[in-house]
Protein backbone atom coordinates (compact mmCIF):
# COMPACT_ATOMS: atom_id res chain seq x y z
CA UNK A 1 0.00 0.00 0.00
CA UNK A 2 1.17 3.52 -0.84
CA UNK A 3 -0.50 6.55 0.77
CA UNK A 4 0.17 10.09 -0.40
CA UNK A 5 2.17 9.03 -3.44
CA UNK A 6 2.40 10.71 -6.83
CA UNK A 7 3.23 14.30 -7.67
CA UNK A 8 0.49 15.88 -5.57
CA UNK A 9 1.16 13.62 -2.54
CA UNK A 10 -2.48 13.65 -1.45
CA UNK A 11 -2.82 12.04 1.98
CA UNK A 12 -6.41 10.98 1.22
CA UNK A 13 -5.31 8.95 -1.81
CA UNK A 14 -3.95 5.41 -1.56
CA UNK A 15 -2.83 2.73 -4.00
CA UNK A 16 -2.99 -0.95 -3.13
CA UNK A 17 -0.88 -3.25 -5.29
CA UNK A 18 -2.02 -6.87 -5.23
CA UNK A 19 0.36 -9.49 -6.55
CA UNK A 20 -1.46 -12.64 -7.59
CA UNK A 21 -0.26 -16.18 -7.11
CA UNK A 22 1.04 -17.98 -10.21
CA UNK A 23 -1.66 -18.95 -12.67
CA UNK A 24 -1.30 -22.65 -11.96
CA UNK A 25 -1.78 -22.17 -8.22
CA UNK A 26 -5.14 -20.39 -8.29
CA UNK A 27 -8.59 -21.25 -9.59
CA UNK A 28 -9.73 -17.71 -10.53
CA UNK A 29 -8.35 -15.61 -13.35
CA UNK A 30 -7.19 -12.04 -12.92
CA UNK A 31 -10.40 -10.77 -14.49
CA UNK A 32 -12.50 -12.75 -11.99
CA UNK A 33 -10.50 -11.38 -9.08
CA UNK A 34 -10.92 -7.82 -10.34
CA UNK A 35 -14.69 -8.36 -10.46
CA UNK A 36 -14.64 -9.65 -6.87
CA UNK A 37 -12.57 -6.62 -5.77
CA UNK A 38 -15.16 -4.26 -7.28
CA UNK A 39 -17.92 -6.07 -5.38
CA UNK A 40 -16.05 -5.62 -2.11
CA UNK A 41 -15.40 -1.94 -2.72
CA UNK A 42 -19.03 -1.34 -3.70
CA UNK A 43 -20.05 -1.99 -0.07
CA UNK A 44 -18.29 1.19 1.07
CA UNK A 45 -19.87 4.68 0.91
CA UNK A 46 -20.06 6.54 -2.38
CA UNK A 47 -17.50 9.06 -1.15
CA UNK A 48 -14.84 6.36 -1.53
CA UNK A 49 -13.76 6.72 -5.17
CA UNK A 50 -12.20 3.49 -6.37
CA UNK A 51 -10.51 2.21 -9.50
CA UNK A 52 -9.55 -1.43 -10.07
CA UNK A 53 -7.12 -1.73 -12.98
CA UNK A 54 -4.45 -4.03 -14.30
CA UNK A 55 -0.89 -2.87 -13.72
CA UNK A 56 0.67 -1.93 -17.05
CA UNK A 57 4.24 -2.69 -18.03
CA UNK A 58 4.85 1.01 -18.71
CA UNK A 59 2.56 3.49 -17.01
CA UNK A 60 2.52 7.01 -15.68
CA UNK A 61 1.07 8.58 -12.60
CA UNK A 62 -2.55 9.13 -11.65
CA UNK A 63 -5.11 6.95 -13.37
CA UNK A 64 -3.14 6.30 -16.55
CA UNK A 65 -4.03 2.60 -16.36
CA UNK A 66 -7.73 3.22 -17.04
CA UNK A 67 -9.20 1.84 -20.26
CA UNK A 68 -11.21 5.01 -21.00
CA UNK A 69 -9.61 8.45 -20.70
CA UNK A 70 -11.86 11.20 -22.02
CA UNK A 71 -11.00 14.87 -21.52
CA UNK A 72 -13.18 17.98 -21.42
CA UNK A 73 -11.34 21.29 -21.81
CA UNK A 74 -12.34 24.95 -21.68
CA UNK A 75 -11.59 28.38 -20.21
CA UNK A 76 -14.12 28.72 -17.36
CA UNK A 77 -13.69 26.35 -14.43
CA UNK A 78 -17.31 26.53 -13.24
CA UNK A 79 -18.76 25.64 -16.64
CA UNK A 80 -16.08 23.01 -17.06
CA UNK A 81 -17.10 21.47 -13.75
CA UNK A 82 -20.77 21.43 -14.76
CA UNK A 83 -20.03 19.86 -18.16
CA UNK A 84 -17.72 17.21 -16.72
CA UNK A 85 -20.13 16.25 -13.94
CA UNK A 86 -23.02 15.93 -16.41
CA UNK A 87 -20.89 13.84 -18.76
CA UNK A 88 -19.70 11.69 -15.85
CA UNK A 89 -23.28 10.88 -14.86
CA UNK A 90 -24.07 9.92 -18.44
CA UNK A 91 -20.94 7.76 -18.57
CA UNK A 92 -22.12 5.79 -15.54
CA UNK A 93 -25.29 4.80 -17.44
CA UNK A 94 -23.29 2.86 -20.05
CA UNK A 95 -23.60 -0.87 -19.19
CA UNK A 96 -20.00 -1.74 -20.11
CA UNK A 97 -18.48 0.99 -17.90
CA UNK A 98 -17.07 0.38 -14.41
CA UNK A 99 -14.94 2.52 -12.08
CA UNK A 100 -16.14 5.78 -13.64
CA UNK A 101 -14.38 8.77 -12.07
CA UNK A 102 -13.24 12.33 -12.71
CA UNK A 103 -9.90 14.03 -12.14
CA UNK A 104 -11.69 17.12 -10.80
CA UNK A 105 -12.21 16.63 -7.06
CA UNK A 106 -14.24 19.60 -5.84
CA UNK A 107 -15.20 20.48 -2.27
CA UNK A 108 -11.73 20.61 -0.75
CA UNK A 109 -11.75 23.08 2.22
CA UNK A 110 -9.63 26.17 1.67
CA UNK A 111 -9.00 29.63 3.10
CA UNK A 112 -9.37 32.55 0.73
CA UNK A 113 -7.49 35.76 1.50
CA UNK A 114 -8.82 39.04 0.11
CA UNK A 115 -6.38 41.95 0.29
CA UNK A 116 -7.46 45.52 1.13
CA UNK A 117 -5.27 47.09 -1.52
CA UNK A 118 -5.94 50.70 -0.48
CA UNK A 119 -4.85 50.10 3.13
CA UNK A 120 -1.88 48.01 2.00
CA UNK A 121 -0.74 50.90 -0.20
CA UNK A 122 -1.10 53.36 2.69
CA UNK A 123 1.02 51.14 4.95
CA UNK A 124 3.65 50.53 2.26
CA UNK A 125 2.95 46.79 1.83
CA UNK A 126 3.07 45.29 -1.62
CA UNK A 127 0.73 42.50 -2.72
CA UNK A 128 3.75 40.41 -3.67
CA UNK A 129 5.15 40.79 -0.15
CA UNK A 130 1.90 39.48 1.34
CA UNK A 131 1.96 36.49 -0.99
CA UNK A 132 5.62 35.83 -0.23
CA UNK A 133 5.02 35.96 3.53
CA UNK A 134 2.13 33.50 3.31
CA UNK A 135 4.10 31.21 1.03
CA UNK A 136 7.07 31.15 3.41
CA UNK A 137 5.22 30.95 6.72
CA UNK A 138 2.44 28.54 5.65
CA UNK A 139 3.76 26.42 2.78
CA UNK A 140 7.41 26.67 3.76
CA UNK A 141 10.51 27.58 1.81
CA UNK A 142 13.82 25.79 1.40
CA UNK A 143 16.59 27.90 2.94
CA UNK A 144 19.51 25.48 3.34
CA UNK A 145 20.63 21.86 3.50
CA UNK A 146 22.68 19.80 5.92
CA UNK A 147 24.40 16.47 5.57
CA UNK A 148 23.83 13.54 7.87
CA UNK A 149 26.13 10.74 6.86
CA UNK A 150 25.43 10.01 3.21
CA UNK A 151 22.02 11.76 3.26
CA UNK A 152 21.44 15.40 2.32
CA UNK A 153 18.40 16.85 4.07
CA UNK A 154 16.61 20.06 3.12
CA UNK A 155 16.03 22.75 5.73
CA UNK A 156 12.64 24.42 5.29
CA UNK A 157 11.55 27.58 7.07
CA UNK A 158 7.90 28.06 8.03
CA UNK A 159 5.73 29.02 10.99
CA UNK A 160 5.02 26.59 13.83
CA UNK A 161 1.93 24.45 13.58
CA UNK A 162 -0.24 26.54 15.93
CA UNK A 163 0.40 29.72 13.95
CA UNK A 164 -0.97 28.29 10.70
CA UNK A 165 -3.64 25.90 11.97
CA UNK A 166 -6.64 28.23 12.06
CA UNK A 167 -8.11 31.29 10.37
CA UNK A 168 -7.50 33.49 13.43
CA UNK A 169 -3.85 32.55 13.76
CA UNK A 170 -3.31 33.03 10.03
CA UNK A 171 -4.42 36.66 10.36
CA UNK A 172 -1.73 37.31 13.00
CA UNK A 173 1.14 36.63 10.60
CA UNK A 174 3.29 39.56 9.45
CA UNK A 175 4.34 41.09 6.14
CA UNK A 176 7.19 43.50 5.52
CA UNK A 177 6.43 47.18 5.00
CA UNK A 178 8.53 49.93 3.45
CA UNK A 179 7.13 52.51 5.92
CA UNK A 180 6.61 50.91 9.33
CA UNK A 181 8.76 47.76 9.19
CA UNK A 182 6.31 44.92 9.83
CA UNK A 183 2.50 44.91 9.61
CA UNK A 184 0.13 42.27 10.94
CA UNK A 185 -1.99 40.67 8.23
CA UNK A 186 -5.24 41.29 10.14
CA UNK A 187 -4.79 44.98 9.22
CA UNK A 188 -4.43 44.16 5.52
CA UNK A 189 -6.49 41.10 4.58
CA UNK A 190 -9.84 39.40 5.19
CA UNK A 191 -9.76 35.59 5.55
CA UNK A 192 -12.82 33.60 4.42
CA UNK A 193 -13.51 29.90 4.40
CA UNK A 194 -14.54 28.16 1.18
CA UNK A 195 -14.15 25.09 -0.96
CA UNK A 196 -12.44 24.48 -4.27
CA UNK A 197 -10.88 21.82 -6.47
CA UNK A 198 -7.94 19.87 -5.10
CA UNK A 199 -6.02 20.40 -8.37
CA UNK A 200 -6.56 22.09 -11.73
CA UNK A 201 -5.06 20.25 -14.68
CA UNK A 202 -4.17 21.96 -17.95
CA UNK A 203 -3.55 20.79 -21.49
CA UNK A 204 -2.42 23.14 -24.25
CA UNK A 205 -2.76 26.00 -21.71
CA UNK A 206 -6.47 25.19 -21.30
CA UNK A 207 -8.11 23.92 -18.13
CA UNK A 208 -9.16 20.33 -18.53
CA UNK A 209 -10.98 17.57 -16.68
CA UNK A 210 -10.20 13.93 -17.41
CA UNK A 211 -12.99 11.36 -17.12
CA UNK A 212 -11.66 7.86 -16.55
CA UNK A 213 -13.31 4.45 -16.50
CA UNK A 214 -12.63 0.78 -17.13
CA UNK A 215 -14.50 -1.55 -19.46
CA UNK A 216 -16.41 -4.49 -18.08
CA UNK A 217 -15.02 -7.91 -19.16
CA UNK A 218 -16.46 -8.72 -22.56
CA UNK A 219 -17.35 -5.09 -23.24
CA UNK A 220 -16.24 -2.98 -26.17
CA UNK A 221 -13.93 -0.04 -25.57
CA UNK A 222 -14.72 1.44 -28.98
CA UNK A 223 -18.44 1.11 -28.23
CA UNK A 224 -18.04 3.09 -25.00
CA UNK A 225 -16.14 5.84 -26.80
CA UNK A 226 -18.85 6.01 -29.46
CA UNK A 227 -21.49 6.46 -26.73
CA UNK A 228 -19.40 9.20 -25.11
CA UNK A 229 -19.16 11.08 -28.41
CA UNK A 230 -22.93 10.79 -28.73
CA UNK A 231 -23.42 12.26 -25.26
CA UNK A 232 -21.18 15.21 -26.15
CA UNK A 233 -23.22 15.94 -29.28
CA UNK A 234 -26.41 15.90 -27.21
CA UNK A 235 -24.95 18.32 -24.63
CA UNK A 236 -24.09 20.87 -27.36
CA UNK A 237 -21.10 22.45 -25.59
CA UNK A 238 -20.50 26.17 -25.88
CA UNK A 239 -17.84 27.53 -28.19
CA UNK A 240 -14.40 27.28 -26.65
CA UNK A 241 -15.08 23.95 -24.94
CA UNK A 242 -13.84 20.77 -26.55
CA UNK A 243 -13.49 17.08 -25.85
CA UNK A 244 -10.94 14.49 -26.89
CA UNK A 245 -9.12 11.29 -26.07
CA UNK A 246 -5.86 10.81 -24.22
CA UNK A 247 -3.81 7.86 -23.07
CA UNK A 248 -4.91 4.38 -24.06
CA UNK A 249 -8.15 5.60 -25.59
CA UNK A 250 -6.25 7.88 -27.97
CA UNK A 251 -3.87 5.09 -28.92
CA UNK A 252 -6.84 2.81 -29.63
CA UNK A 253 -8.28 5.35 -32.05
CA UNK A 254 -4.92 5.80 -33.76
CA UNK A 255 -4.42 2.04 -34.02
CA UNK A 256 -7.86 1.60 -35.58
CA UNK A 257 -7.23 4.41 -38.07
CA UNK A 258 -3.86 3.08 -39.21
CA UNK A 259 -5.19 -0.47 -39.29
CA UNK A 260 -7.90 0.56 -41.74
CA UNK A 261 -5.23 2.26 -43.87
CA UNK A 262 -3.20 -0.96 -43.79
CA UNK A 263 -6.21 -3.01 -44.95
CA UNK A 264 -6.96 -0.54 -47.77
CA UNK A 265 -3.35 -0.57 -48.95
CA UNK A 266 -3.23 -4.37 -48.80
CA UNK A 267 -6.29 -4.57 -51.07
CA UNK A 268 -4.72 -2.11 -53.52
CA UNK A 269 -1.35 -3.89 -53.65
CA UNK A 270 -2.94 -7.33 -53.94
CA UNK A 271 -5.08 -6.16 -56.83
CA UNK A 272 -2.09 -4.67 -58.63
CA UNK A 273 0.00 -7.84 -58.24
CA UNK A 274 -2.86 -10.17 -59.21
CA UNK A 275 -3.76 -8.03 -62.24
CA UNK A 276 -0.17 -8.25 -63.44
CA UNK A 277 0.03 -12.00 -62.87
CA UNK A 278 -3.31 -12.92 -64.47
CA UNK A 279 -3.10 -10.13 -67.10
CA UNK A 280 -6.74 -9.42 -66.35
CA UNK A 281 -8.77 -6.83 -64.49
CA UNK A 282 -11.61 -9.27 -63.76
CA UNK A 283 -9.93 -12.25 -62.04
CA UNK A 284 -8.34 -10.14 -59.24
CA UNK A 285 -11.81 -8.85 -58.36
CA UNK A 286 -13.06 -12.44 -58.19
CA UNK A 287 -10.27 -13.34 -55.78
CA UNK A 288 -10.53 -10.24 -53.59
CA UNK A 289 -14.30 -10.65 -53.17
CA UNK A 290 -13.59 -13.59 -50.89
CA UNK A 291 -11.77 -11.35 -48.38
CA UNK A 292 -14.73 -9.23 -47.14
CA UNK A 293 -16.73 -12.44 -46.79
CA UNK A 294 -14.00 -13.85 -44.54
CA UNK A 295 -14.38 -11.04 -41.98
CA UNK A 296 -17.73 -12.27 -40.52
CA UNK A 297 -16.29 -15.77 -40.08
CA UNK A 298 -13.38 -14.39 -38.08
CA UNK A 299 -15.65 -12.22 -35.91
CA UNK A 300 -17.98 -15.17 -35.25
CA UNK A 301 -14.98 -17.21 -34.10
CA UNK A 302 -14.01 -14.49 -31.62
CA UNK A 303 -17.54 -14.16 -30.27
CA UNK A 304 -17.98 -17.92 -29.92
CA UNK A 305 -14.84 -18.22 -27.78
CA UNK A 306 -15.33 -15.05 -25.74
CA UNK A 307 -12.37 -13.16 -27.25
CA UNK A 308 -12.28 -9.45 -28.01
CA UNK A 309 -11.34 -7.49 -31.10
CA UNK A 310 -7.88 -6.04 -30.42
CA UNK A 311 -4.61 -5.41 -32.22
CA UNK A 312 -3.72 -9.12 -32.12
CA UNK A 313 -6.99 -10.20 -33.70
CA UNK A 314 -6.42 -7.48 -36.33
CA UNK A 315 -3.09 -9.05 -37.23
CA UNK A 316 -4.81 -12.43 -37.39
CA UNK A 317 -7.34 -10.95 -39.82
CA UNK A 318 -4.53 -9.87 -42.17
CA UNK A 319 -3.08 -13.37 -41.98
CA UNK A 320 -6.53 -14.80 -42.72
CA UNK A 321 -6.75 -12.61 -45.83
CA UNK A 322 -3.52 -14.06 -47.15
CA UNK A 323 -4.59 -17.68 -46.71
CA UNK A 324 -8.09 -17.24 -48.14
CA UNK A 325 -6.69 -15.35 -51.14
CA UNK A 326 -4.17 -18.10 -51.76
CA UNK A 327 -6.90 -20.76 -52.00
CA UNK A 328 -8.84 -18.68 -54.53
CA UNK A 329 -5.67 -18.17 -56.60
CA UNK A 330 -5.12 -21.93 -56.79
CA UNK A 331 -8.62 -22.51 -58.10
CA UNK A 332 -8.79 -19.68 -60.61
CA UNK A 333 -5.30 -20.22 -62.00
CA UNK A 334 -5.96 -23.92 -62.63
CA UNK A 335 -9.36 -23.11 -64.13
CA UNK A 336 -7.76 -20.72 -66.61
CA UNK A 337 -5.13 -23.31 -67.47
CA UNK A 338 -7.77 -25.95 -68.22
CA UNK A 339 -9.78 -23.52 -70.35
CA UNK A 340 -6.67 -22.61 -72.33
CA UNK A 341 -6.44 -26.28 -73.30
CA UNK A 342 -9.91 -26.11 -74.85
CA UNK A 343 -12.08 -27.30 -71.95
CA UNK A 344 -15.49 -25.69 -71.49
CA UNK A 345 -15.94 -23.29 -68.60
CA UNK A 346 -18.27 -25.44 -66.49
CA UNK A 347 -16.14 -28.57 -66.87
CA UNK A 348 -13.00 -26.55 -66.19
CA UNK A 349 -14.45 -25.16 -62.94
CA UNK A 350 -15.49 -28.61 -61.70
CA UNK A 351 -12.18 -30.19 -62.66
CA UNK A 352 -10.16 -27.36 -61.09
CA UNK A 353 -12.02 -27.76 -57.81
CA UNK A 354 -11.30 -31.47 -57.79
CA UNK A 355 -7.63 -31.03 -58.63
CA UNK A 356 -7.04 -28.23 -56.11
CA UNK A 357 -9.05 -29.71 -53.24
CA UNK A 358 -6.08 -31.64 -51.86
CA UNK A 359 -3.55 -28.74 -51.74
CA UNK A 360 -6.22 -26.46 -50.26
CA UNK A 361 -6.98 -29.00 -47.52
CA UNK A 362 -3.28 -29.55 -46.90
CA UNK A 363 -2.51 -25.85 -46.42
CA UNK A 364 -5.62 -25.29 -44.31
CA UNK A 365 -4.88 -28.21 -41.98
CA UNK A 366 -1.23 -27.20 -41.70
CA UNK A 367 -2.16 -23.63 -40.75
CA UNK A 368 -4.80 -24.76 -38.25
CA UNK A 369 -2.37 -27.24 -36.68
CA UNK A 370 0.27 -24.54 -36.38
CA UNK A 371 -2.15 -22.20 -34.60
CA UNK A 372 -3.63 -24.77 -32.21
CA UNK A 373 -0.84 -24.43 -29.58
CA UNK A 374 -1.44 -20.68 -29.51
CA UNK A 375 -5.19 -21.22 -29.19
CA UNK A 376 -5.11 -23.95 -26.53
CA UNK A 377 -2.26 -22.55 -24.42
CA UNK A 378 -3.09 -21.76 -20.80
CA UNK A 379 0.17 -20.51 -19.30
CA UNK A 380 1.02 -16.99 -18.14
CA UNK A 381 0.50 -14.44 -20.92
CA UNK A 382 -1.47 -16.84 -23.11
CA UNK A 383 -4.63 -14.73 -22.95
CA UNK A 384 -2.91 -11.81 -24.66
CA UNK A 385 -2.14 -13.62 -27.92
CA UNK A 386 -4.98 -16.13 -27.94
CA UNK A 387 -7.28 -13.96 -30.05
CA UNK A 388 -4.99 -14.16 -33.10
CA UNK A 389 -5.00 -17.97 -32.95
CA UNK A 390 -8.76 -18.19 -32.44
CA UNK A 391 -9.46 -15.87 -35.37
CA UNK A 392 -7.16 -17.73 -37.76
CA UNK A 393 -8.27 -21.23 -36.75
CA UNK A 394 -12.00 -20.50 -36.69
CA UNK A 395 -11.99 -18.13 -39.64
CA UNK A 396 -9.93 -20.40 -41.89
CA UNK A 397 -11.99 -23.47 -41.01
CA UNK A 398 -15.22 -21.68 -41.88
CA UNK A 399 -13.72 -20.01 -44.96
CA UNK A 400 -12.84 -23.42 -46.38
CA UNK A 401 -16.46 -23.87 -47.48
CA UNK A 402 -16.48 -20.32 -48.80
CA UNK A 403 -13.45 -21.01 -50.97
CA UNK A 404 -14.86 -24.21 -52.45
CA UNK A 405 -18.37 -22.90 -53.08
CA UNK A 406 -18.26 -19.13 -53.55
CA UNK A 407 -15.17 -18.80 -55.76
CA UNK A 408 -16.59 -20.87 -58.66
CA UNK A 409 -19.80 -18.81 -58.53
CA UNK A 410 -17.89 -15.52 -58.56
CA UNK A 411 -15.69 -16.79 -61.36
CA UNK A 412 -18.60 -17.64 -63.63
CA UNK A 413 -20.44 -14.37 -62.92
CA UNK A 414 -17.45 -12.15 -63.58
CA UNK A 415 -16.45 -14.19 -66.60
CA UNK A 416 -19.85 -13.37 -68.11
CA UNK A 417 -19.24 -9.73 -67.25
CA UNK A 418 -15.84 -9.83 -68.90
CA UNK A 419 -17.38 -10.94 -72.18
CA UNK A 420 -19.99 -8.17 -72.21
CA UNK A 421 -19.68 -5.32 -74.71
CA UNK A 422 -19.46 -2.62 -72.05
CA UNK A 423 -16.56 -4.27 -70.25
CA UNK A 424 -14.71 -4.89 -73.52
CA UNK A 425 -14.71 -1.19 -74.26
CA UNK A 426 -13.62 -0.24 -70.73
CA UNK A 427 -11.03 -2.99 -70.63
CA UNK A 428 -9.56 -2.05 -74.00
CA UNK A 429 -9.02 1.56 -72.94
CA UNK A 430 -7.60 0.60 -69.55
CA UNK A 431 -5.34 -2.10 -70.98
CA UNK A 432 -3.68 0.16 -73.57
CA UNK A 433 -1.09 1.66 -71.17
CA UNK A 434 -0.32 -1.80 -69.76
CA UNK A 435 0.10 -3.24 -73.25
CA UNK A 436 2.54 -0.46 -74.13
CA UNK A 437 4.47 -1.10 -70.89
CA UNK A 438 4.60 -4.86 -71.58
CA UNK A 439 5.95 -4.25 -75.11
CA UNK A 440 8.66 -1.92 -73.84
CA UNK A 441 9.58 -4.34 -71.04
CA UNK A 442 9.72 -7.28 -73.47
CA UNK A 443 11.90 -5.30 -75.89
CA UNK A 444 14.28 -4.28 -73.10
CA UNK A 445 14.50 -7.84 -71.77
CA UNK A 446 15.11 -9.23 -75.27
CA UNK A 447 17.89 -6.73 -75.87
CA UNK A 448 19.48 -7.43 -72.47
CA UNK A 449 19.40 -11.21 -72.67
CA UNK A 450 20.38 -11.13 -76.29
CA UNK A 451 23.48 -9.10 -75.42
CA UNK A 452 24.35 -11.43 -72.56
CA UNK A 453 24.01 -14.53 -74.76
CA UNK A 454 26.32 -13.04 -77.36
Amino acid sequence: MTIGGGQQQLVNSANVYVRLAPLGERELSQTDLMIEARKLLAKHPKELRTNVAQVQAISGGGQANSDIQYIVGGPDLQKLTAYSQALLEKMKTIPDVVDADSSLVAGKPELRIEIDRARAADLGVKVGDIAQSLNTLVAGQKVSTFNEGTDQIDVRLRAVGEARASKENLSRLFASSSKVGWVSLDNLVRVEEGTGPSAIDRRNRQRQVTLTANVRPGGSQSGVLARMNGFVREMNLEQGYETGLVGRSKELGRAGYYFMIAIALSFIFMYMVLAAQFESFIHPVTILLTLPLAIPFGIVSLLATGQTVNIFSGLGLLLLFGVVKKNAILQIDHTNELRSRGMERYEAIIQANRDRLRPILMTTLALVAGMLPLTLSSGPGSGTNRSIGVLVVGGQSLCLLLTLLAVPVFYSLFDDLGHSKVWRRVGARAAAPFAWARRRTAAAASSLFGTVSK
